[in-house]
């Protein structure tokens, strides 16, 4: 996936909070995440024999202990030039249960690499096969291209299309991704899987003029990995009472 500016900013500070590292072997590690109001809190991690935080942690830690809600992106660097780092599969687990949504930067060779080499990566992704923790709750995340603001914040939007996001009914945040519009409460309403070659003009309520063939070419192009024949969700949303 192509990187937006403000995911660029945060593997930015993140690498810039990594280069002023090295002198303490005990914190070698730099992370940066980002809000869905557009602020970034970072942290680095504490290394210790009895396990000490990951950076990605600390800077979680933090941007809770400010009230940020859920976290929308997420990058770690390292010292000593090492460029962007690759969550450990303990942050991994952690990020998926208490942030499921977020995007994290990783480089595009899987170790270690300069920002101009990475991509961006739901953590879900990053985790195939995933343990899911009953107990957790979080803030979900409906993530919204900024041209479907108008439509989404007036109700004429009602319904999206997504793979590989794991939604489910509920309360959810739509938030409009690179843009100063704050996150609108919404309810997920329904959730239901079709095979890409299944989905009718019915199913995706498409108005005159509109194609199944253009509706599955947007989403090949907001998901360039996705298969052939993939299963997608059909997502239906409204505005929550609050919003009414």
């Amino acid at each position: 996936m192509n990187l937006y500016d403000s995911e660029l900013q945060v593997i930015a500070v993140a690498e810039s909070l990594a280069a002023t590292l090295g002198a303490d072997e005990n914190h070698t590690v730099a992370a940066a995440v980002m809000d869905t109001h557009g602020r970034i809190h970072t942290g680095v991690n504490v290394h210790h024999f009895t396990g000490g935080p990951c950076a990605e942690l600390v800077a979680i830690g933090n941007a809770a202990a400010a009230g940020a809600g859920p976290l929308v992106t997420i990058a770690a660097a390292g010292d000593g030039g090492r460029g962007l780092l690759s969550p450990c599969g303990r942050c991994r687990q952690v990020i998926l249960d208490l942030h499921p949504d977020a995007l994290v930067a990783v480089p595009r060779s899987g170790s270690a690499g300069p920002a101009g080499s990475a991509t961006i990566a739901p953590i879900s992704v990053l985790l195939p096969h995933y343990y899911r923790q009953p107990d957790s709750a979080p803030q979900r995340l409906l993530r919204f291209h900024p041209r479907y603001y108008e439509a989404a914040t007036s109700g004429r939007k009602n319904l999206t299309v997504r793979w590989k996001e794991s939604h489910s009914p509920g309360p959810a945040l739509a938030y409009f991704e690179h843009t100063e519009h704050a996150p609108v409460p919404v309810d997920i309403t329904s959730v239901n899987t079709h095979r890409l070659s299944e989905l009718t003009t019915q199913i995706l309520q498409l108005q005159a003029g509109s194609s199944i063939e253009g509706y599955v070419a947007n989403l090949r192009d907001h998901y360039p990995t996705m298969p052939e024949d993939a299963d997608v969700d059909v997502v239906t949303f409204q505005l929550s009472a609050v919003n009414i």
